[in-house]
């Protein structure tokens, strides 16, 4: 299901407390610059979203993730 480099974002499945993403930060949505982090927790409850899962890094920043880079 995922590709070798990365993992799609908008699958809650896909995403765990610990894991390495990239997100888009509310203020970066217009220019989709990505932020790398790590997930504190998740803040989407749905199992998917078409724009990223909603959620928050360990260092409080709070994003929809874009990519996964290594699982927690």
């Amino acid at each position: 299901m995922s590709s070798a480099a990365s993992t799609d974002g908008r699958s809650r499945n896909n995403i765990k407390p610990g894991a390495k993403v990239q997100i888009v930060l509310k203020a970066d949505q217009r220019t989709g610059k990505l932020t790398e982090g790590t997930v504190g927790r998740l803040l989407t409850n749905s199992s998917s979203h078409p724009h990223g899962c909603k959620v928050m890094l360990t260092d409080g920043r709070v994003g929809r993730v874009q990519r996964v880079l290594a699982s927690g």
